[in-house]
């Protein structure tokens, strides 16, 4: 007898997959059914993807919400649905796009269709992930100029710094000595040393 799967994907673990889940879970799919990964649609290297196809057999019906919960990778996407619908023999339906049901037109002019949009909405799909890296680096830029720091806040300097920095200048010290008395490594001490120098 055919099972009934859903598929859940978001970006990132802090984004939430209610949406996803609810509306699988409105069609009654049994939770243990329903594979969810919390990762990048870059590619297919995802686990709880590659358990699912590991369980689907011939005959299985998949749903996802949304064709880019599937992937954002115009060409994947094509490989994947070629690999589920043609070498493991399974339907699937995308629940905000009737048109892409494969259980529906298996005739002629209903594959052709359904491949036609599977291509629009494959494109969109790579488009946006594209379009989302572009706002996100000028993002990043924007908040540069504004002068946001990125990263690690530095660390502060150790109060005996400045006092090592004169020894060090004065050849008192090797320069790892002075890193060792600071307890830093050579390369850090080295540069905030430098970086002091340029404020006396």
């Amino acid at each position: 007898m055919a099972n009934v799967y859903g598929y859940v994907r978001v970006s990132s673990r802090d984004q939430n997959e209610d949406r996803q889940m609810t509306a699988l879970q409105d069609l009654s799919i049994p939770e243990k059914n329903i594979f969810l990964d919390k990762q990048s649609g870059k590619d297919f290297e995802r686990p709880a993807y590659k358990r699912m196809v590991r369980r689907v057999r011939k005959d299985d019906l998949l749903y996802i919400k949304s064709i880019d919960r599937l992937g954002r990778n115009y060409e994947e996407i094509q490989n994947q649905w070629r690999i589920l619908t043609k070498d493991k023999g399974i339907d699937i339906c995308v629940i905000d796009m009737p048109l892409l049901d494969t259980r529906r037109g298996k005739d002629l002019v209903g594959t052709f269709l359904s491949d036609i949009v599977l291509q629009v909405l494959s494109f969109v799909a790579e488009n946006e992930r594209t379009n989302i890296r572009q706002r996100q680096a000028e993002g990043i830029a924007a908040a540069k100029a504004r002068g946001v720091k990125f990263g690690r806040p530095p660390l502060p300097y150790p109060d005996n710094f400045q006092e090592v920095c004169r020894d060090w200048r004065k050849k008192k010290m090797t320069l790892r000595q002075a890193a060792e008395a600071c307890q830093m490594p050579i390369g850090t001490f080295y540069g905030k040393a430098r970086k002091l120098e340029s404020f006396i």
